[in-house]
């Protein structure tokens, strides 16, 4: 009887063990990007407002993977909310570009797939990064771009269209005017201006992978400018062991295939995701001249968010259940 009674005991603890070793684990990060974000720069109200939204990104993906929904979906659910917000260069909250216009770009990768899809310099789009699955899932290409995007967009009806002034707000409207007071003085105001971007990635109870990333750009941009944001492999990379989203000086981003070179660190040198992460990012980019950050996942759920500027809008649920919310660099 007592044999019997340890044997169920050893058999139930086993099975214990082995579901525990089993159970799904999903993890969610996002950013709204990275740049001269210094304690002071923002007033308590602000500060609060932007931790709001990304606190509401955060649940809008993570609501998805707790039904057991996909990481792409998930990722994308999260962006939208981004988008949606005035407080990030993405969306509502787009920098003007030289014109006093808007151009959207954004990406979006299926690691387990390898499927993307990615738009540049679209002006009526109220959520790129949904228009960018559209090129995925619903043409032979990965990137359309300006009028192209626009007309591929006039195809699918459940792309949402508004006019170029809805974007338009009078935060980016004064940054444009200061960075146009800059340059006439000859003092190039791209440091200030320069960054801005929403992002995220996410794992699911399946053990897949996705990243996302969308951006108005460049403030004051020029002739068609498009940084890394929608580059995949530049902005915006996943593979069925890795998922980056990038912020940051996207030529540099660009230069480096950011987000592949973390991910083949990872991959082929078997590298902790922490350490290719902090390597490309902290180290060749500003090595080259760049700067600004990440955001990473891999399949075990392990997070990374390097960046090298004064703050980073950032967020995550970790695989463990445990949340947070930053800015600054010494959160």
């Amino acid at each position: 009887m007592r044999a019997w009674l340890s044997m169920s005991l050893s058999l139930a603890l086993a099975a214990s063990v082995s579901a525990f070793a089993e159970a799904p684990r999903t993890a969610l990060v996002i950013h709204g990007g990275a740049g001269v974000i210094e304690r002071g720069s923002l007033s308590a109200e602000d500060e609060r407002a932007i931790r709001a939204d990304l606190g509401r990104a955060l649940d809008a993906g993570q609501a998805v993977l707790n039904e057991g929904g996909a990481a792409l979906d998930a990722a994308m659910a999260a962006v939208e909310v981004l988008e949606d917000s005035p407080w990030f260069n993405a969306g509502k909250g787009a920098v003007f570009n030289a014109e006093g216009g808007h151009e959207l770009d954004a990406s979006l990768m299926e690691g387990h797939t390898r499927r993307a899809g990615a738009v540049a310099g679209v002006r009526t789009v109220r959520h790129p990064i949904r228009l960018a699955r559209a090129v995925m899932e619903h043409s032979p290409h990965v990137m359309l771009v300006g009028e192209g995007a626009e007309a591929f967009a006039d195809t699918r009806p459940e792309i949402e269209r508004v006019r170029p002034d809805w974007f338009d707000t009078e935060r980016r409207r004064k940054q444009l005017q200061d960075a146009r007071e800059r340059a006439a003085r000859q003092q190039a105001g791209r440091r200030q201006y320069r960054w801005g971007t929403v992002g995220a990635v996410a794992l699911d109870a399946q053990g897949h992978l996705a990243a996302a990333t969308s951006t108005g750009g460049m403030t004051l941009k020029r002739w068609g400018r498009v940084g890394d944001s929608p580059v995949i492999g530049a902005g915006t990379w996943a593979d069925a062991g890795c998922a980056l989203s990038a912020t940051g000086w996207g030529e540099y981003f660009i230069r480096l295939a950011v987000a592949h070179e973390v991910c083949a660190r990872v991959r082929l040198r078997g590298e902790p995701l922490a350490l290719a992460a902090e390597a490309v990012v902290n180290g060749e980019v500003p090595a080259l001249g760049g700067d600004g950050g990440a955001i990473a996942l891999d399949a075990r759920g392990n997070i990374a968010m390097p960046f090298n500027t004064p703050g980073m809008y950032r967020a995550w649920i970790a695989p463990d259940g445990s949340r947070g919310v930053a800015i600054y660099a010494d959160e």
